[in-house]
């Protein structure tokens, strides 16, 4: 029996997709705590939810079912002891600081029907939500302009690329870089755990290991070649685990290239400097042109082989994939300014749905206007309250089959 996850590649035809509708969770944003909470600006939910169904709309225009995080999480959830297990694993990672208020939490959300309360913890739940949440010290850490959450919301879930990804007949669960999205792994654990269709998929790293892997950084160039960026939220010791479990004969997976990036917010991940649009066309910034260094990472009998190459990204690329030719599309174009600019607003991450055909945010006009002068068949979604978070079409995917 086949897997349901089938991923050999960015731009195999996308068939289904998992994508995370913003919720509440954008509503409990505030000034103070956007740092802690990753994110730059609060966006208005309305417009993210309407740009949202737009992104959501194109997909299925364009052939691609679409599957939602919330619907798949309920769905493993049918099961009232795993119901249960899973509020108080979820509670434990959420770091509660009194017994008091983990069981107040407890009895709140066990209350609720399934998706209501998956909500819930999506969205975070203020302290005067909770039932007899006004003793003493809660009037008086509201007097001293005390922390207002009971639970954490859990703002950056749009950006689906990143908790877990689906990486040939299987999938690697991802310790977070930042506590604040740990949780989000959890949602993936128990899909993948007790989903009825995807509980028996390979999995090839878990959100137990001790160093950071994320899924923005893991690209599929090939069905023998993976990318993964060593960046502000991977880890190299992350990265040999990681090869370990997938560079086998069963995955179809040989190689690893390990590129080492900027470790600053602007190139948090691999795919926001670089991505695949074609079978020999790629964008870029241009920050990554240069001569660079990579490790490349090969099983050698019952052992992890590391070796080190240098040259351009185009001399990488024709050697491992085996290309004539390569094809970079520099974001911006030759534009400093605008390289800049629509770098902070992913113009480099695009969403392969076929090759040659990518979904992009309209913003980045110049880097759109590169695309479609290079052939490329290009989707533009509105984006001006999405890319407030940072991460652009690419981020806000998983793709769960494409064709090979």
């Amino acid at each position: 029996m086949s897997s349901p996850i089938q991923v050999y590649s960015e731009i195999g035809r996308l068939k289904r997709v998992l994508l995370h509708r913003p919720g509440a969770e954008l509503e409990n944003l505030v000034p103070e705590y956007l740092e802690q909470l990753l994110f730059d600006d609060i966006p208005d939910l309305r417009m993210a939810q309407q740009e949202h169904d737009a992104f959501a709309d194109t997909l299925r225009q364009n052939g691609v079912e679409v599957v939602y995080l919330i619907d798949l999480v309920a769905e493993s959830l049918t099961d009232e002891a795993i119901k249960a297990q899973f509020i108080d694993d979820f509670l434990a990672d959420a770091r509660i600081t009194t017994d008091r208020e983990r069981a107040s939490l407890r009895e709140y959300l066990a209350a609720m029907e399934t998706k209501k309360m998956i909500s819930a913890m999506m969205a975070g739940v203020r302290k005067d939500e909770l039932p007899n949440s006004q003793s003493l010290g809660d009037f008086l850490r509201h007097l001293e302009g005390g922390y207002p959450f009971a639970l954490d919301p859990i703002p950056n879930l749009y950006f689906t690329r990143d908790p877990f990804a689906a990486i040939g007949p299987g999938v690697s669960i991802h310790r977070m870089f930042s506590a604040t999205r740990h949780r989000e792994t959890m949602f993936a654990h128990y899909i993948f755990h007790h989903h009825p269709l995807y509980r028996q998929v390979p999995i090839f790293y878990d959100r137990d290991e001790n160093f950071p892997l994320e899924g923005g950084d893991i690209l599929i160039l090939s069905p023998q070649t993976l990318a993964v960026g060593i960046s502000q939220r991977t880890h190299e010791n992350a990265i040999e685990r990681f090869a370990k479990r997938i560079l086998t004969p069963e995955s179809g997976f040989e190689e690893i290239l390990a590129f080492n990036i900027p470790k600053q917010r602007s190139f948090m991940h691999l795919d926001t400097v670089f991505t695949m649009v074609d079978r020999d066309t790629f964008t870029v910034h241009p920050n990554i042109l240069r001569e660079i260094d990579i490790i490349v990472l090969t099983r050698d009998a019952d052992r992890i082989r590391i070796d080190q190459e240098t040259g351009t990204i185009e001399q990488i690329l024709q050697k491992h994939l085996h290309l004539d030719q390569v094809h970079l599309l520099r974001c911006g174009h030759r534009n400093t300014i605008d390289a800049a600019r629509e770098q902070w607003n992913d113009g480099s991450n695009t969403l392969a749905i076929a090759p040659g055909e990518v979904v992009v945010y309209s913003r980045n006009r110049v880097t759109n206007a590169l695309l479609r002068d290079s052939g490329v068949r290009v989707h533009e979604i509105p984006s001006s309250e999405l890319s407030r978070g940072r991460g652009g079409p690419r981020c806000m995917s998983m793709p769960l089959v494409r064709e090979k």
